[in-house]
């Protein structure tokens, strides 16, 4: 009988709720088959949206419920790299009054060294990113993808996925859910044309359906980004669901590994583990 391997998979991601809406179902599937689960934020998402009276407490808020999404979904680890939240302006851009420390502005080499020192800690089989465009283009989100490109470059981490949504299916689902709801006011429809992947990039699709429970219990952890602004943001919207509903909507992650050649169709994260 063969034994099982134990392998480590490290999540990056750029603010606190970020995990629970893309890979938290992989997450709690690595857990569950007994790997070790690290998550590692660049920010703690202290310019978040928020209508609770945090004040300038947000950013510890927003950590203690990255701990309880962290630990329903059974990962070993949470790192904080210590970078502030860059804020998001009009259009999508970085805001002119964000802080010194701001994730958008750390220099790629230092910040990437930083994430490095934990991949080689852990001794990392894969670690997670975002594709180029930052998923739906946040410029954190885009740092991450720069940042964690080159860390895992510097720890010569064999496996490197990029978190992302089939965009295909996504758009024509948006589309027809338009016609008949109004969406919250953080939401814009054209903002997705060009984010995230088209399928024909995506290489690995994750059946999550198992996990589902421990999805939705790692989104609602992040309650102080459930209203924000105008009222009920999108992530409100997702736990509204009716619960066969969202296992169907949420049942899949996607990631790219652009190691692999296009065509590629994989089901578990460690699949084609290099060597």
């Amino acid at each position: 009988m063969i034994a099982k391997v134990s392998r480590t998979a490290v999540f990056f991601h750029a603010h606190p709720d970020d995990e629970a809406l893309l890979t938290a179902g992989t997450m709690a599937m690595l857990a569950a088959e007994g790997h070790r689960v690290v998550l590692v934020v660049a920010t703690a998402g202290e310019r978040g949206l928020a209508d609770l009276p945090h004040g300038d407490r947000l950013g510890e808020t927003r950590m203690n419920e990255l701990y309880r999404s962290a630990a329903g979904l059974g990962a070993s680890r949470v790192v904080h790299l210590g970078y502030a939240d860059s804020g998001l302006a009009a259009g999508g851009a970085a805001p002119d009054d964000r802080p010194p420390n701001a994730f958008i502005d750390a220099d790629v080499e230092q910040a990437a060294r930083r994430l490095a020192d934990v991949l080689d800690e852990e001794r990392a089989d894969l670690v997670t990113i975002y594709d180029p465009a930052g998923g739906y283009g946040h410029p954190d989100h885009v740092q991450v993808h720069r940042v964690g490109r080159r860390a895992a470059e510097l720890a010569g981490t064999p496996i490197v996925l990029e978190a992302t949504v089939n965009r295909d299916p996504l758009l024509r689902a948006l589309r027809l859910a338009g016609r008949f709801y109004r969406f919250p006011p953080d939401f814009d429809l054209r903002a997705f044309e060009k984010a995230y992947s088209p399928g024909s990039a995506i290489t690995h699709r994750v059946n999550v359906r198992r996990y589902a429970k421990a999805k939705r219990a790692s989104m609602a952890a992040h309650a102080s980004q459930t209203t924000g602004g105008d009222g009920d943001r999108t992530l409100a919207l997702m736990l509204r669901l009716p619960r066969p509903l969202y296992r169907l909507v949420f049942g899949t992650e996607w990631y790219v590994r652009r190691d692999l050649p296009p065509g590629t169709r994989l089901r578990h994260p460690f699949d084609a583990f290099p060597g």
